[in-house]
């Protein structure tokens, strides 16, 4: 929605050309090997988002379409009164369960991940062994002090890694900001926690394969019976992998990159978001014109 940006961000373009953010990461997934887009939208704008984004990529990759619905919930769970704000992204990939058969990555639509993020999700997914007893998932983690704003604080995953590049857990941290030669998370600002600039992150890059929507739906009902009530509570991509983890009923390694992230949580974001994607044009990362 986009309600600290001020707007849809996702249609704001940032490129040399008019590009938005999304156009990068599309052109990256479709060089890397990806066969298909999903787009996770919401009704109410659908004709603006298909006129100025899913139309462009007609001829060059397929294009399918799913809905957050807030009212998408199972029975007997209804949405409370008063409640406008989304379930988050786990139900948000949830919509998806109906259209998604095959392995597949999931994305921001108003984050930049690099090329190299995708390439090395894409060689994951194409490799990915088949197992009936264990889900095997990825996800690409990036360095927390490459992902912090200088307009305010943002949300992250907090990654503990394994020796061996396993994701252990993730810790939801929404209130992120640089402090000196740490982050801080100041959700609770009279006790704020320190955080290691160096720590890996989740951007919510990952990769799946389709077990998880059976997980997904047995997950959800579980989680709505303790916050279903709760008007501001989200369900988070973490929250189930992190669970599938400790529960050994999956594994997730995280592919590390020093590829160049970056977002526009806030409408002060945009300038610098556009300054980088110019360095990376005229570095010859990207053509001056995608489509």
């Amino acid at each position: 929605m986009g309600s600290r940006y001020g707007g849809l961000k996702q249609v704001d373009p940032v490129g040399p050309s008019g590009e938005a953010i999304l156009d990068y990461s599309v052109f990256d997934a479709v060089r890397a090997g990806f066969g298909k887009v999903v787009f996770i939208i919401r009704h109410d704008f659908e004709a603006e988002f298909k006129e100025k984004v899913g139309k462009k990529y007609e001829g060059m990759i397929p294009v399918d379409y799913c809905y957050q619905d807030i009212n998408d919930l199972p029975a007997p769970y209804t949405v409370p009164a008063g409640r406008t704000k989304p379930w988050g992204t786990g139900h948000a990939t949830r919509a998806a369960r109906g259209i998604v058969k095959e392995p597949f990555a999931v994305i921001n639509a108003d984050d930049f991940y690099g090329r190299d993020a995708f390439e090395r999700l894409a060689k994951f997914l194409s490799e990915a062994p088949c197992d009936d007893t264990k889900l095997h998932f990825a996800m690409v983690g990036y360095r927390l002090e490459l992902t912090l704003s200088e307009n305010g604080s943002v949300a992250r995953g907090i990654c503990n890694v394994s020796p061996e590049g396993d994701l252990l857990g993730v810790t939801e941290m929404t209130k992120l900001v640089k402090a000196g030669d740490m982050a801080e998370n100041r959700e609770d600002e009279a006790n704020p926690v320190k955080v290691p600039l160096d720590a890996r992150v989740s951007m919510n890059l990952w990769g799946f394969t389709p077990g998880l929507f059976t997980e997904l739906e047995e997950r959800f009902p579980k989680w709505l019976a303790v916050n279903g009530q709760k008007e501001k509570s989200e369900w988070y991509i973490p929250f189930v992998v992190d669970e599938l983890i400790k529960e050994g009923r999956a594994d997730c390694k995280v592919l590390p990159t020093e590829s160049s992230w970056f977002g526009v949580t806030y409408r002060e974001d945009k300038p610098f978001v556009m300054a980088e994607i110019a360095k990376l044009v005229s570095a010859g990362a990207y053509p001056g014109k995608l489509f």
